[in-house]
């Protein structure tokens, strides 16, 4: 059996939002449940947030989240790094992760010889993008 490691991202109330935009981004599709699907809400006010989601991008990709619910500890302190050889698709995430988000490294030549960029989306989800130098 082999071992995989996940991304589980938490947000404030628009984890639909962001699990949708990042199926914008990577493809695939999105399961949603709801703490009203599972009879698990915590208040009537929070039957539509999102108590897990799954997204299983086209190119294999696989991104979790929810929503916090009151009592839940802040997220934070982590990033998501996407990398390999196809500079065509991993320019292409870049530009869409990078809409309405901030640039805080600009996606070019790094030292290491590599094309590096570093954003944070619109949702507050901080992204390292390298696509590997070429081999000579």
């Amino acid at each position: 059996m082999t071992a995989r490691v996940s991304p589980y991202l938490s947000f404030d109330g628009n984890a639909r939002e962001a699990m949708e935009f990042y199926r914008s981004v990577f493809g695939g599709s999105v399961q949603i449940t709801t703490f009203a699907d599972l009879h698990a809400s915590p208040g009537a006010a929070q039957d539509e947030l999102v108590a897990h989601a799954m997204l299983k991008g086209a190119t294999g990709i696989v991104l979790m989240g929810s929503d916090r619910t009151p009592g839940d500890g802040a997220g934070g302190g982590a990033s998501i790094t996407l990398g390999g050889d196809d500079e065509a698709e991993l320019s292409g995430y870049w530009e869409r992760l990078c809409a309405g988000g901030t640039v805080t490294a600009p996606f070019a030549r790094s030292p290491w010889g590599a094309r590096y960029g570093r954003c944070t989306d619109r949702f507050g989800t901080d992204w390292l993008v390298n696509v590997t130098a070429p081999t000579t």
